[in-house]
């Protein structure tokens, strides 16, 4: 007994020691300088701004304060942090939180201040009384100052609690570790011609996946017309909320002079010859080398930078074949087998390369070969390199609108099962990707249905919405959002690719906002396409990005048999097989982009593909009458009529359509709709009738 008694007395006097050493550590992460964050604080009359110093010592603690900068006020305490009183000597007559109210300190007299450590070492509690003078003549404030260390360890919240000031909004400044959360931020012109303002735009660019190397350095704001229309909006997310400080960069010059540190070279493109540009991307992430037309080379010699690979006549007369043939043959050994990108989409003298500072930063090879199999040499070279990249793998970017077609492009990565992510307009993704989430953030979606509980439907015609192509692209920040249920797909690479810009979305999602997973697998993926060997894997890794951004519905498309009306988008049993077998936490599946005509339902989880598309041309009152001899035709009911809606539709125009519906109709939430239809299913079963073959 007394053994154990003793065992007991040590184990308590351990986790005593260990519990104050932990405090300890805890404290001295306030050492250092914390610099105010403007936009997330109080503000500060006159000197605008505030800065605190630490410097902890066991019950030692001296804490500088300095409001403002040159104009400043400087406030200094050496604290016994004991929690006895201390008389601390007013030797200023300045009361820095709000310098035009009448109120003075008294220099000659004291204050009494007591500080102790809270929370584990967490939080400083400074209690202090001091003597203040009025038009009215003297008086006491007693006033709390709390310096809070955030879950972001890089982040101090400091507030003030007086006796004197009763309501209103507390006293709040937030303070940043010095040198941390630093940035630049530019605004890219809207002009992406090859004779017109791309030199300098693929330069900047170039020049971002350079620095962003070392860490997110810079961010673009992309003009009004990107695809991606969110770039605007996600910086206001980095500046206010996750309390980056980003100095505006207003020129070419400014911006290599800022960041000519990381810089090792350039290559020149030759402007004859567009393809140049897409392999000197590539040279530009082996590198570390900007891209620069023959104009912008007297700006990089200006910064003492040397030439690493020049193309100016080197490939005039040689096809897209030859040129990509002779940059394998000397660059792709050095180059990721992770990530590729397809640098397409516009054509002829226009180039929009918003995902090349990606491609630069992990160090890929920038092509955009055809997919078509009539262009024989090209495809074959595309063949040959898709099939050396990992399988799993990333293939970002998007093909060339001039070389083939999406879905020739997407069934020959799939069938390597590779994962695309698209487009070759995604911004920033250098950047973003190095910002993690908020600590103890979860992405949470807003669910309509509790589990266990099934909706009962009415005998009506029950409509749901789903906007196509990501969150990132149409709707999102246009008008409506919010008014009525929609379903967005969810990029869900950017669980990995770019979590704080995820986060970004989930934080902004209204409750009539709800999040599915796409498409076809965690990629843009054709189902039919992959080899059987693949595709358990794909939809693993699937599951558990569901899983984690809290996803029930996932989205299937697959193209690989044909265009959208033409051909053969249904989905055959083994594949609808796979997706019930690798997905079982899931309510239910849609399927298609237009009508696709599979649908299925398994212990009331059903398969249900589109029997609209809204067309962004598609007059309202056609589109009304659509919907209305939809319902017709379909005579039972309910009729469960899945929606999709293109993703340069606005919200307000969906709801001018859905609002000219008689009451027979009902608008409901997509996990509501899928609920009710895997109860009761008046859609027959149908299947693409044939074996996979692989």
């Amino acid at each position: 007994m007394k053994i154990a008694t003793r065992v007991l007395r040590v184990s308590l006097f351990l986790g005593l020691i260990f519990q104050v050493a932990q405090a300890g550590a805890t404290r001295s992460s306030f050492n250092g300088k914390w610099v105010l964050v403007p936009q997330a604080s109080s503000e500060i009359g006159l000197y605008r701004t505030l800065s605190v110093e630490f410097n902890v010592d066991g019950n030692k603690t001296v804490l500088i304060q300095k409001w403002g900068r040159r104009r400043s006020f400087i406030d200094t305490l050496v604290l016994r942090t004991d929690g006895e009183v201390q008389r601390v000597p007013v030797r200023d007559r300045v009361w820095p939180t709000n310098v035009f109210m009448g109120l003075s300190m008294l220099p000659g007299s004291s204050r009494e201040v007591k500080a102790v450590w809270t929370d584990g070492g967490k939080t400083l509690r400074v209690d202090i009384r001091y003597p203040i003078r009025g038009s009215q003549g003297k008086t006491w404030i007693s006033a709390t100052h709390w310096y809070k260390l955030q879950p972001d360890p890089d982040v101090l919240e400091y507030t003030i609690h007086r006796d004197t000031r009763v309501g209103g909004p507390v006293l709040r400044y937030v303070l940043k570790r010095a040198g941390t959360k630093r940035a630049f931020v530019m605004h890219l012109k809207d002009d992406w011609r090859i004779d017109g303002g791309l030199p300098e735009n693929a330069f900047l660019i170039s020049l971002q996946g350079i620095a962003n190397s070392h860490g997110p350095k810079l961010y673009f704001i992309y003009p009004k017309t990107w695809a991606f229309t969110y770039t605007p909006h996600v910086f206001d997310f980095y500046k206010n909320k996750r309390y980056y400080t980003f100095t505006e960069l207003r020129s070419p010059k400014q911006a290599l002079d800022s960041l000519r540190q990381y810089v090792k070279g350039y290559v020149v493109w030759d402007k004859n010859v567009r393809t140049s540009l897409i392999v000197a991307f590539t040279v530009a992430g082996l590198e570390h080398a900007v891209v620069v037309s023959e104009d912008l080379i007297p700006l990089v010699k200006a910064a003492g930078l040397k030439p690493v690979e020049d193309f100016r006549g080197k490939f005039e007369g040689k096809t897209d074949a030859e040129i990509y043939q002779w940059a394998y043959d000397r660059y792709w050994d050095r180059c990721s087998r992770e990530f590729i990108v397809w640098l397409g989409g516009e054509w002829k003298g226009v180039m929009k390369p918003g995902v090349a500072d990606w491609g630069i930063y992990k160090k890929v090879f920038f092509n955009d070969l055809s997919a078509r199999p009539s262009d024989k040499e090209e495809y074959a070279l595309a063949n040959k390199i898709l099939s050396q990249m990992k399988p799993l793998s990333m293939v970002m970017g998007w093909h060339s609108y001039k070389k083939d077609l999406e879905r020739e492009w997407v069934t020959l990565t799939s069938h390597y099962g590779l994962r695309v992510e698209g487009l070759h307009t995604l911004p920033n993704l250098s950047f973003s990707s190095q910002i993690p989430l908020s600590p103890g953030f979860k992405f949470r979606n807003h669910h309509n249905v509790k589990p266990g509980e099934t909706p009962v439907p009415d005998k009506k015609v029950y409509i749901t919405c789903v906007q196509s192509d990501g969150i990132g692209l149409g709707a999102w920040t246009k008008p409506g959002r919010g008014e009525i249920p929609y379903a967005w797909e969810v990029t869900m690479n950017y669980y990995w690719m770019a979590p704080a810009m995820l986060e970004f979305f989930y934080t902004e999602a209204t409750p009539n906002d709800y999040f599915i997973g796409a498409l076809s697998g965690p990629g843009y993926m054709y189902p039919k396409a992959v080899p059987k060997k693949y595709l358990g894997k794909l939809l693993d890794l699937t599951r558990d990005l569901m899983e984690k951004l809290d996803l029930q519905v996932f989205e299937i498309m697959d193209y690989s048999e044909g265009a959208t009306v033409e051909g053969n988008t249904e989905l055959t049993r083994d594949v609808v097989d796979m997706y019930y077998r690798h997905l079982p936490n899931a309510i239910g599946f849609i399927n298609g982009y237009a009508p696709a005509f599979t649908f299925a339902v398994r212990d009331g989880k059903p398969l249900i593909s589109y029997d609209y598309y809204l067309s962004p041309t598609r007059p309202v009152d056609d589109a009304v009458a659509d919907l209305y001899e939809l319902a017709s035709v379909n005579k039972k009911r309910p009729y469960f009529l899945l929606l999709h809606v293109r993703e340069s539709s606005d919200i307000k125009r969906v709801k001018s359509i859905l609002d000219k519906l008689g009451p027979e109709f009902e608008l409901v939430p997509l996990d509501v709709f899928l609920k009710m239809a895997g109860a009761e299913p008046t859609f027959e079963e149908r299947f693409l009738e044939k074996k996979r073959g692989r």
